[in-house]
């Protein structure tokens, strides 16, 4: 990158940082802004810098949201009777997206990954704890990915959990819509079979 003007290099080694982003697609962007105009260059930054002061973590779900509360904790018509767990708060807006979940949320902010330093002390398991004790919630749908550290959050949470006298769920995991038995690796037929239920 020596060839490259210093402010060019400066703005790629900022993007290397984000996720999916390596020095070629990083420089491919430094270039297109570059060329961009001014004003969308502006309207950038000046979303970036809004971004870092106007997003905050909401008091009761601990997602990230512009509002404290969010929009979906003050929201009346969902039910306060059930809460889904998630990872992060792009788990969160994906369950809303498929528009068949009408309770609240609540985000641990990350999963336990002891190997990385990551343990219950570090997730919003406490609030979790604390808003179970504190309302009439019936069950909690636990909804971490299928990876190793989101299963063990989610055994962790719901042993953590079931004491309090809530119904625990987990979200099923199994084949998706469309697709075909034939092709499908053993640990998705192992899991689709596991979350089976009733016709």
């Amino acid at each position: 990158m020596a060839s490259l003007p210093l402010p060019v290099v400066r703005l790629v080694e900022q993007l290397v940082k984000l996720p999916g982003i390596g020095e070629k697609t990083a420089t491919r962007l430094a270039f297109h802004l570059v060329r961009t105009e001014r004003r969308d260059v502006d309207a950038l930054a000046a979303a970036l810098t809004s971004l870092r002061e106007e997003i905050r973590t909401c008091s009761t779900c601990c997602a990230l949201a512009a509002a404290d509360p969010c929009d979906l904790c003050s929201d009346p018509q969902r039910s306060t009777e059930i809460i889904c767990v998630v990872e992060e708060s792009a788990d969160l807006m994906a369950i809303e997206r498929s528009g068949g979940y009408r309770g609240r949320y609540h985000v641990l902010q990350g999963t336990l990954a002891p190997l990385d330093g990551v343990g219950p002390d570090q997730l919003r398991i406490t609030e979790l704890v604390r808003r179970l004790t504190d309302t009439g919630v019936r069950e909690v749908i636990i909804a971490t990915n299928p990876t190793t550290e989101g299963e063990a959050t989610a055994i962790y949470v719901s042993r953590l959990l079931k004491p309090l006298g809530v119904r625990v769920t987990r979200i099923a995991h199994g084949l998706p819509m469309g697709g075909d038995v034939e092709y499908a690796d053993t640990a998705t037929l192992g899991k689709a079979l596991e979350g089976r239920r009733e016709m």
